[in-house]
């Protein structure tokens, strides 16, 4: 008969920790009890944005358990593993706030201290250099006593790029709400026996000719054209999307007055099936609420104008087919003459339309007014 080594004394003291932290079940949980200066550091490091997020969770579990928490029960309101609540319990009672830092790791030892991480981290956020808008990696890994290329691991381990920015505008149309609702409210769920045209002007489409002959693609070169150009004019594009189907019906003229746009809504009534009632979506151009266009609507009844909120061209979906248009015929395009131009865009509408398919809208109304909300939210802060 085997005998079995007495455990030695480390390994008892181990082995009742584990039971107190909730390895054995909750019902021997040795109470968790902070000092306030405890409480503060744990608080401070669950609410602070520049906290690690996995510092950040190992202190909420801590100031879970010290509520009276059970480790099943914490567990479960955040949403983790109850060994990782006992492991955190456990390693807090032996070492206190010490023990939620991460464990030594083997390699080199680090020379980056997580006070100079979060320095750069609360810098970033919080300051900028004298005389600039903005850090750069060498200013501030000079202010911190780092290299520039830790400066960069770190801002990539936050997400944060000092060097960008992006524009917004949030529309001040007193009628905002009710016209999301409209535009919206016609695209996912049309009218019966109608039709919904997104319409809108493109203009001052440039038909611009290279100096010289664009060099082709090669293998391992890229296609090449000369740096300067020659204009040869511009002119206008009216388009209406339909948004059921996804054809476009195109107009090209060489302005965009009231008149020209008169003009559109007779081509279009022209080109859609008598009998549909034609809801019409547009922007806030005066050309598109002049006297003309008013008489026109008045002696075309079947017709409606359903106009979208100021600064709010993105809830117009044919600028998304102007997308399109941009990056798969204009963009690269050279155009030695403005009737070259006309025929590139006579024709990209016609191979369009013969494989149109329609943009599908995904967004209520109702998650639009939210996302303005919060955002509105978000910038309604004191400014910086």
């Amino acid at each position: 008969m085997s005998r079995i080594p007495p455990q030695t004394e480390d390994g008892m003291r181990r082995h009742q920790a584990m039971r107190c932290a909730g390895g054995m079940g909750d019902t021997r949980l040795q109470p968790l009890v902070l000092s306030p200066a405890e409480r503060l550091t744990l608080q401070g490091w669950a609410q602070r944005r520049t906290t690690a997020q996995g510092l950040a969770l190992r202190a909420r579990i801590v100031l879970a358990c010290a509520d009276g928490g059970s480790n099943m029960a914490v567990a479960g309101r955040l949403r983790v593993d109850r060994k990782t609540v006992a492991r955190w319990r456990s390693r807090f009672l032996a070492r206190r706030l010490n023990g939620l830092s991460d464990e030594p790791r083997p390699g080199v030892p680090r020379t980056i201290t997580d006070a100079q991480v979060e320095e750069v981290v609360v810098r970033t956020l919080e300051e900028v250099p004298q005389g600039t808008t903005h850090w750069s990696k060498r200013e501030l890994a000079q202010q911190v006593g780092i290299s520039p290329t830790s400066v960069l691991r770190i801002w990539r381990a936050f997400g944060l790029q000092p060097w960008r920015t992006q524009d917004f505008v949030i529309s001040p149309d007193p009628l905002l709400i009710d016209k999301i609702r409209d535009v919206v409210g016609l695209y996912l769920a049309p009218p019966t026996d109608a039709v919904v045209f997104a319409v809108d002007e493109k203009p001052h489409i440039q038909a611009v000719g290279r100096t010289a002959p664009v060099l082709p693609m090669l293998p391992g070169v890229p296609e090449r054209r000369s740096f300067d150009y020659v204009r040869h004019g511009t002119v206008d594009l009216f388009a209406a999307l339909n948004t059921a189907t996804g054809t476009v019906i195109g107009r090209l003229s060489a302005r965009h007055r009231a008149v020209d746009f008169r003009d559109f809504l007779d081509q279009i009534d022209r080109q859609t099936e008598t009998g549909l009632a034609v809801h019409v979506i547009c922007d806030n151009l005066s050309a598109h609420k002049a006297p003309a266009v008013h008489h026109w609507l008045l002696a075309h009844p079947r017709f409606a104008l359903h106009f979208t909120p100021t600064y709010a061209s993105w809830i117009n979906q044919v600028e998304r087919w102007f997308a399109e248009l941009e990056r798969c015929c204009l963009h690269r395009g050279v155009f030695c003459s403005l009737d070259a131009l006309t025929t590139a865009l006579e024709h990209w509408i016609k191979v369009w339309n013969d494989k149109a398919r329609p943009f599908r809208w995904t967004k209520s109304a109702d998650q639009i007014l939210n996302r303005i909300c919060r955002y509105c939210d978000r910038i309604s802060g004191p400014a910086h």
